[in-house]
């Protein structure tokens, strides 16, 4: 019996050491050049997409079902996709979700991202973690035209993430206030109408969720520039600073952040960092940060608390870390991944500031550190 011919492949992945991946595209068409990395969530990648964490990068997904509860405008963590594109195993279905307003192929298309699907994301997966995140081009062609060897030098040619500061791009141009809380059943999100905290927020790439969850814990949040300068968060006399997260080199952002921070820690302002905003805070230290070989992107992240023993399962996305070796005299680890034994929090001993690496507002994933923005008022209250 005579087999159907199959599709010919409308989407190329080529990677910078040759090897090449074809599939069926969706999203927009033409091409990107980007960091690979994967990710473990098996719910959230709208809020993943919408992360400005991933600016510069492409995620390919080892979940398969990507694309089956559509998307809506609540869940976007920014005001429109921030990563680079993403590369699935299974085209995505009709959405089947009461939330949805969207498929997800129309709104990447309708956004600028482009899209693969029919993808062995296994094997992908495998040759991130063994050969460290690829640079690689994302190609989307509906005749499927590609030029593979155009491709791959274009991979060749991507400039990496060491290096470079991408919390400028992903950054606010000017300051707002934030007031909306977390979302709860069945009001959605409400608004903080009886702030006890003023909080001065520094967006190095801040997903929303995370000043609902300050605005949630009590706050009354401003959110500046990431080149905002110590006598500019100070001028709003804040009860204390937040550090947020964001995506590019943290040694290359730190170049203006950290003059900022070490400000602010002249002033004896309790401070709380997450992620970036972690890593910006241990320079300011005086420690030092590393590129990782593939990163830790995920909703599955056990973390421990030191002083407890007490272990969390967190949301992370970083693909670079403390060095917890450089971490100077009054510094303390707070937090330790139990996946590889890598640097997960700080704080400054006998100060109101510390810092973690994983995200504890979710969005996606598990709840398990939302104390920590508990934490952060009752060192304003103390």
């Amino acid at each position: 019996m005579a087999h159907a011919p199959q599709p010919r492949p409308t989407a190329c992945l080529a990677l910078a050491d040759g090897t090449l991946f074809y599939g069926m595209g969706f999203g927009a068409s033409g091409e990107t050049v980007a960091e690979l990395c994967f990710n473990t969530a098996m719910t959230g990648y709208q809020e993943i997409m919408t992360d400005p964490s991933y600016a510069g990068q492409i995620v390919t997904f080892t979940f398969p079902h990507i694309g089956n509860t559509g998307v809506n405008p609540e869940d976007d963590e920014t005001a429109s996709p921030v990563a680079e594109g993403m590369v699935v195993k299974w085209d995505p279905t009709a959405p089947s979700n009461w939330r949805t307003t969207e498929n997800l192929s129309d709104w990447l298309a309708r956004r600028g991202r482009i899209a693969m699907g029919g993808v062995d994301t296994r094997r992908l997966t495998r040759a991130i973690r063994q050969q460290g995140a690829p640079h690689v081009a994302l190609a989307h062609d509906p005749e499927g035209n590609f030029d593979p060897v155009s491709l791959i030098a274009r991979a060749q040619s991507f400039a990496g993430l060491v290096g470079m500061d991408l919390a400028k791009t992903v950054s606010c141009t000017q300051s707002y206030r934030w007031d909306e809380m977390r979302w709860a059943w069945p009001e959605g999100y409400r608004r903080q109408k009886d702030a006890r905290h003023k909080v001065v927020a520094v967006d190095y790439g801040a997903k929303r969720n995370i000043l609902r969850c300050l605005a949630s814990a009590g706050c009354d949040v401003t959110v500046l520039p990431a080149t905002s300068t110590a006598d500019e968060v100070l001028a709003h006399k804040p009860d204390g600073v937040f550090l947020s997260n964001g995506p590019g080199d943290p040694a290359a952002t730190g170049s203006y952040a950290v003059p900022m921070i070490k400000g602010v820690l002249e002033a004896g302002l309790p401070i709380f960092g997450i992620c970036l905003g972690h890593q910006m805070l241990a320079l300011a230290l005086g420690g030092q940060t590393i590129k990782m070989n593939h990163g830790h992107h995920g909703a599955n992240h056990p973390v421990k608390e030191i002083a407890t023993g007490k272990v969390e399962i967190t949301s992370m996305n970083h693909g670079f870390a403390v060095d917890s070796q450089t971490l100077p005299e009054g510094v303390s680890e707070t937090h330790i991944s139990l996946f590889d034994g890598s640097n997960c929090g700080i704080r400054l001993e006998g100060r109101p500031v510390f810092s973690v690496q994983h995200h504890p507002e979710a969005s996606p994933g598990p709840q398990d550190s939302f104390y920590l923005f508990e934490r952060f008022t009752a060192s304003m209250a103390g």
